[in-house]
């Protein structure tokens, strides 16, 4: 008789469109594990308890999606890095008897941009748009890549500023109004405007030459800041499954001690659309 699968899962609200359970799945089946990958719905009100229940009856991981990144942070007992820094956890597992809790969101997305794009980041101009989780929790990891700027803008100022706050000395905020005249080398779209088929705000200005825009959204069609990039003249526009797929390999990894094999899995799933 078969031993039983070890348990995984992703928590989040909506949850049900997650690539996430046939993500890791393939990454199961490149490296002959036995898991068993859901997706699970939470409450606003009742994260926490799943958490607990789910670690509690034998799980052995959670990935953790929106809107519940900073409230898995809050509970844990030991933070990676970059989860004390960005102060949102996409993953979390036991360990010695605690909650553990690591970002893996960053690392993603500079492997998609580095890696698989040949794109650098080091010595480069970058504008962040938005100042939500998203953004908080890859800016540790491009802190690490060093580049010549990290700035923000975000339609809520407040907002831009608490975040700046807490990256202080890395950061810094500016309206659209404030950014003109400015040009930068990666701009990354880190708002859910395009969730909404919307675009947010933006100005073609800002494109640098060679400027790659990377949208951390991503669809069966481009979205709409990927469209506004190619029509403004950016040399690249990126969507962010490749980032998907890289920070789940990255969960993977730090679950299971195994490096998947991501451009397969990223082909696997352009080809499903």
């Amino acid at each position: 008789m078969s031993a039983a699968p070890d348990r995984y899962a992703v928590v989040g609200n909506p949850v049900s469109h997650s690539k996430s359970p046939l993500i890791h799945r393939l990454f199961a089946a490149q490296s002959g594990r036995n898991i068993a990958y859901e997706a699970l719905p939470a409450s606003a009100t009742g994260f926490e308890k799943l958490v607990e229940e789910f670690f509690r009856g034998g799980g052995a991981g959670l990935n953790v999606t929106v809107p519940f990144k900073q409230r898995a942070w809050a509970m844990c007992q030991r933070l990676s890095a970059n989860a004390a820094r960005s102060r949102a956890v996409n993953t979390l597992y036991r360990q010695d008897g605690e909650l553990c809790g690591a970002n893996t969101d960053g690392i993603g997305l500079v492997r998609d941009i580095r890696d698989n794009h040949g794109i650098g980041i080091e010595g480069r101009r970058v504008l962040l748009l938005g100042a939500g989780g998203a953004i908080r929790g890859v800016l540790p990891a491009l802190e690490e890549q060093a580049p010549a700027c990290l700035s923000i803008c975000n339609r809520s100022a407040e907002r831009a500023a608490r975040l700046c706050k807490d990256f202080a000395g890395s950061v810094s905020a500016a309206s659209v109004q404030e950014l003109r005249g400015r040009q930068f080398d990666l701009i990354v779209n880190g708002t859910s405007s395009g969730l909404q088929g919307e675009l947010p705000a933006v100005d073609e200005r800002w494109l640098a030459k060679g400027c790659c825009c990377y949208d951390m959204v991503y669809g069966e069609a481009a979205t709409p800041f990927q469209r506004w990039a190619r029509e403004s003249g950016a040399a690249t526009a990126l969507d962010g499954l490749g980032m998907l797929v890289e920070q789940a390999a990255e969960s993977f990894r730090i679950w299971l001690g195994v490096t998947a094999e991501t451009a397969a899995v990223i082909r696997r799933l352009r080809e499903r659309g």
